[in-house]
């Protein structure tokens, strides 16, 4: 139902000119080459088209994977963080589809082969909004909602304000554990973001993973995901990407959700590599600064204690990405607690 406030400012003309959201999926010729990423996908991409901020008409790039073993009537809907992609979650896809479920792997705005609009308002909110605009133009409902990285910081977003919709939280190394800015890591010029991720490229983007995601030794399989990325970086869209890269890294800085864990409530696993150091802003703030960031051995049980009835499963030995550095030990984890 229309709010009777929108209903009185669209009779006196003040709401002319706001675009109705119009949605559709476009499962039809889909070009390799989307939006600046020539990436080739384990399964078919597909297109949310929809209207927002200011009539701008974008396109969420998605996977619809079926299950491959007897259905369980449950959907999976898995968030990638900053610098990954849906692909990412190949392997977890993969088990989650023997295992019965549907699976969903969604590309946010400004992200992979998603639209990079070059003038958008970044915030979880409207990530969130987007994502679940996805679910209902796919007609489903309730979900198991896998969130990691900065797909973590949104699904505890997401989770926030459509507790109607999520069944399980799974929370993977999320960002956003702490407030980095209310422990000291000063706010950043945008032009001064944008230059740094202009200038990254296969060697800087290997090392990053290799001293924060991968912190044992280095696995050539790891390339993939490394040029996965720096495809996109050099692609044909690459000025519009890195842009919305910066302007992606300002608002989860600005945008602390680690306050209101107390209020989710969805059942929730809480599944921490305990060596991750990930912190936003770390790299330009001062040393005292960074020496209290990204203790995830820390942050994990903290956090954990925050979030009522929520199960802790941490892997001492493993970084930001235990999915992708020992997935057999993950997903044995995750699917025991899942069947629980």
């Amino acid at each position: 139902m229309r709010h009777p406030i929108f209903s009185l400012l669209l009779s006196i003309g003040l709401l002319n000119h706001v675009h109705v959201r119009g949605d559709s999926i476009r499962e039809d010729h889909i070009p390799e080459d989307l939006n600046g990423s020539n990436f080739t996908y384990p399964w078919p991409v597909k297109l949310y088209q929809f209207t927002t901020q200011h009539a701008q008409t974008l396109e969420m790039a998605f996977m619809d994977v079926a299950p491959t073993s007897t259905p369980n009537n449950k959907t999976a809907v898995l968030l990638h963080g900053k610098n990954f992609c849906g692909p990412t979650w190949n392997a977890t896809a993969i088990v989650l589809t023997q295992a019965g479920y549907r699976v969903i792997l969604p590309e946010q705005i400004g992200f992979c082969k998603s639209s990079k609009p070059v003038h958008y308002q970044f915030s979880l909110q409207q990530l969130a909004y987007n994502t679940i605009g996805l679910l209902k133009a796919l007609n489903i409902g309730n979900i198991t909602l896998i969130g990691h990285s900065m797909g973590g910081m949104l699904s505890t977003r997401l989770s926030l304000m459509y507790p109607e919709n999520i069944t399980e939280l799974v929370l993977v190394n999320p960002i956003g554990l702490e407030d980095w800015k209310a422990l000291g890591v000063p706010w950043q010029e945008l032009d001064i973001t944008w230059a740094i991720e202009a200038a990254s490229n296969y060697t800087t983007i290997r090392a990053y993973e290799q001293s924060t995601y991968y912190v044992n030794t280095w696995n050539s399989s790891y390339d993939i995901w490394v040029n996965m990325l720096n495809n996109i970086y050099h692609g044909s869209q690459a000025k519009e990407f890195t842009w919305d890269q910066a302007l992606t890294t300002d608002a989860v800085l600005t945008q602390p959700v680690v306050y209101e864990f107390p209020l989710l409530k969805p059942k929730t696993l809480l599944m921490i590599g305990a060596k991750d150091n990930t912190a936003i802003g770390k790299a330009w703030s001062p040393p005292d600064v960074q020496a209290k960031l990204g203790h995830y051995n820390v942050l994990g049980k903290q956090v954990a204690a925050m979030i009522n009835g929520s199960t802790l499963i941490e892997f001492p030995d493993l970084g930001h990405a235990p999915q992708i550095e020992e997935p057999d030990t993950f997903h044995a984890a995750l699917m025991g607690w899942l069947s629980e």
